[in-house]
């Protein structure tokens, strides 16, 4: 296949200013490569996020040129040439197997992509003030969400706890998700945990920084909620570092962001991971528009895995990549068919 690659740039602008217990989300930016064999295109998204993505992005733009500039030698890039740009990693094989397909924006095929098949996600409660998240939470159980994560550790966690009683207060069945994004210390952590006990916690993902391995595998094994890895994931490059991380901590839960931790390359490395240890798992979207939401969704769809995932970030930006993604209540949809025709430059 003799492929001619270019690339585009886009700064993405959220619809409102998103907080997470790191602080405000200052800026988005979006890199799509664009693959041409003659007949067909494809298009795939480098998703980077400052703070969180593992990249140099002094070195970003110019990995990306120079992937476009050796577009043919893509079997070496794919292999390993971008083991430390897992972002990147990702963006190349959408637009692989974009171009390669039968069909534009067919990345895996599957019973969700014939139309057949829906796919369950969480409704995601971003950080805000108080009134904002309660107005939030109303909203989702107002469309029918049947799991809410919440994000925690920003506001007073009084005042958290507050959201957590009115969720049951609205249902004793709502499965609610926290995540606390490292928020926690291993002093204060399972003190935190027991606090949150009462409110019937699904998982709470990340409830202390990552690299905390001793730490995180006493929280595991004193917690009576379950923990779900999430940034402990990240700069994590080879099968081995992998495995040892999962032998040290042992988690219930892991949580696969292909843009950060490999691409679809290394999120199969960590489902096998997971099968390997009797961990579960499922994905979640890291602020990527519809392109990289769409061959995620795709991703996680061939896979049997009953549980709600990720994927609720769609409609944060102003400026979203028109798809063909569709939500209604909490179920995703894609109809291929009726992609809407873009200029993505």
């Amino acid at each position: 296949m003799n492929l001619t690659a270019t690339y585009h740039k886009r700064v993405m602008n959220f619809t409102e200013q998103r907080f997470t217990s790191r602080g405000a989300i200052e800026g988005k930016v979006s890199f799509f490569i664009v693959l041409d064999n003659g007949k067909n295109k494809g298009i795939g998204e480098c998703s980077y996020l400052a703070g969180l993505s593992p990249e140099n992005y002094t070195t970003y733009e110019n990995k990306i040129i120079e992937v476009c500039n050796n577009i043919n030698n893509y079997e070496y890039w794919l292999r390993d040439g971008l083991t430390e740009y897992p972002s990147i990693q990702m963006g190349l094989e959408t637009a692989i197997a974009d171009v390669s397909s039968t069909k534009q924006h067919l990345i895996f095929p599957s019973n969700f992509t014939t139309g057949k098949s829906s796919i369950k996600i969480n409704g995601l409660i971003w950080m805000d003030s108080f009134d904002k998240m309660k107005a939030a939470i109303d909203d989702k159980i107002n469309k029918g969400f049947t799991c809410i994560k919440l994000k925690i550790g920003a506001i007073d966690f009084e005042k958290e706890l507050e959201l957590l009683h009115y969720i049951r207060s609205k249902s004793t069945s709502i499965e609610i998700r926290v995540d606390a994004n490292g928020a926690f210390t291993p002093d204060n952590a399972l003190t935190k945990l027991q606090k949150l006990k009462k409110y019937n916690i699904h998982s709470i993902e990340q409830p202390i920084k990552p690299k905390q391995w001793d730490d995180m595998n006493k929280l595991i094994s004193s917690s009576h909620i379950p923990i779900a890895l999430d940034e402990e994931l990240i700069g994590l490059y080879t099968y081995h570092e992998k495995e040892t991380m999962m032998k040290a901590i042992r988690p219930y839960y892991i949580i696969l962001k292909p843009s950060l931790i490999g691409g679809f390359k290394g999120s199969k490395e960590w489902i096998e991971l997971a099968n390997k240890y009797q961990c579960k798992w499922w994905i979640t979207s890291c602020l990527e528009t519809n392109i990289g939401l769409n061959a995620i969704a795709q991703f996680v769809a061939q896979y049997d895995n009953p549980l709600p995932q990720g994927l609720g970030t769609g409609q944060i930006y102003t400026n979203n990549i028109p798809s063909g993604l569709n939500l209604t209540n909490d179920q995703l949809t894609v109809d291929l068919d009726n992609w809407p025709t873009y200029q993505y430059e």
